[in-house]
């Protein structure tokens, strides 16, 4: 993790901060702490990993769609085939708001100390070489098994490829990239405050500005803001921030107050989305789900976890993004293809680790060979473009 020193904290965080390595040799005054170096968080990848096997579990066995008569993935409600899987499995889209916290907290680190091409090359990197698989892999399930995904023209399946579909106005080769659009914006705000050189103060400003902004877009009837302010994810991400300022230079009042409003607005957002999309989990249920992973991400952000050095576990974040990209769609129609070949329980476990087998592959023999062809042509094609505007 680059690292960098920041002066224009105004509070004495709360946890003494022992500065290691190059920072050692600056004397920090009261009041100007120094961010301590910490191991990689091996416990932030293996809680991504449970949050993806939440949605993929979610999605087979939880959601209103799959316990209705009738339904296309298993025919009839799944609360009749397995109820105990379903009343657990209700809740697994909590997942999502999981994932949305620890974007919030490993873009924060990954860009500290970097410039805005390297945080754009790093965000292409990262999302497109198994986007594009996923897009491919998903509309070729669809067309060689129709009957339960409605396929999208060739046109807009070619659109989805830029990731930019829901801007554009057009629908999702597969539900779940959804979520994309809101990483996406976040991406692009955050883009402006890494331009200026990430600080404590600047990315305090961001999550309170942005927060304000998440508040009124709802009751300001101005479809641009909402579009900015993302009220839907905005909070989450503003938590994730939060959590990385407490890891990186210590526990404060303020992190506290900003953790504090985002669990408040967040569970707000959980009501709504279960009235308005889910139907399926109880609002208590989802709250105290939810406030067990912050209490956990804070443990993680105080250093209560950096003990736990399972290198597995890096295998195991690395499946996350792959999973959840693919499993939805095509797996919903392998189960409409096999639920009437073996015990439903076995199926959607079969289903998963087959997903999983899958997102290994596609990491080890898609995802890290086209981001590395990838990095070295954005990078030469920066360098072009720095030099021609030095000789202009």
């Amino acid at each position: 993790m680059p690292s960098s020193t920041v002066t224009d904290r105004p509070t004495q965080p709360l946890r003494a901060l022992r500065p290691q390595g190059r920072h050692a040799a600056v004397p920090a005054s009261a009041g100007q702490p120094r961010p301590r170096p910490r191991p990689r968080l091996y416990a932030i990848d293996g809680i991504r990993l449970v949050a993806a096997l939440m949605v993929a579990v979610h999605h087979f066995a939880g959601t209103y769609r799959v316990d209705q008569p009738h339904n296309l993935v298993w025919d009839r409600p799944v609360s009749d085939i397995m109820p105990s899987v379903f009343h657990v499995a209700a809740y697994g889209w909590i997942g999502v708001e999981i994932f949305f916290v620890i974007s919030g907290f490993v873009i924060c680190m990954s860009c500290w100390g970097r410039g805005p091409r390297q945080f754009f090359v790093s965000r292409v990197i990262r999302l497109y070489p198994a986007y594009w698989f996923a897009v491919a892999f998903t509309t070729a399930v669809l067309v060689a098994l129709p009957g339960v995904w409605d396929r999208l023209r060739l046109r807009d399946v070619l659109l989805n490829f830029t990731m930019l579909q829901t801007g554009s106005g057009v629908q999702n080769v597969d539900g779940v990239y959804w979520t994309l659009w809101s990483e996406l914006r976040f991406y692009l705000l955050f883009l402006l405050v890494v331009a200026t050189g990430l600080t404590y103060r600047k990315v305090v400003v961001f999550c309170c500005v942005w927060g304000a902004a998440a508040m009124l877009a709802p009751v300001a009837e101005f479809p641009l803001l909402e579009l900015v302010a993302n009220p839907e994810g905005a909070w989450y991400f503003i938590a994730g921030l939060a959590l990385y300022l407490m890891h990186r230079f210590g526990q404060d009042l303020l992190l506290w107050g900003i953790l504090a409003m985002a669990w408040l607005m967040g569970q707000r957002e959980l009501g709504i989305r279960i009235d308005e999309v889910e139907h399926v989990s109880s609002w208590r249920g989802s709250v105290l789900i939810f406030t067990v992973f912050l209490l956990t991400m804070v443990a993680i952000a105080l250093g209560a976890t950096d003990r736990i050095r399972w290198k597995w576990l890096m295998t195991a974040g690395s499946l996350t993004y792959p999973l959840y990209l693919m499993h939805y769609a095509a797996g919903t129609t392998v189960i409409n293809r096999l639920r009437d070949t073996m015990d439903a329980r076995v199926l959607v476990a079969a289903v998963i680790a087959g997903f999983l087998v899958l997102s290994w592959l596609v990491h080890r023999f898609v995802e890290r060979p086209v981001a590395g062809v990838l990095k070295r042509g954005l990078e030469t094609s920066f360098a072009r473009l720095r030099n021609a505007s030095s000789t202009g």
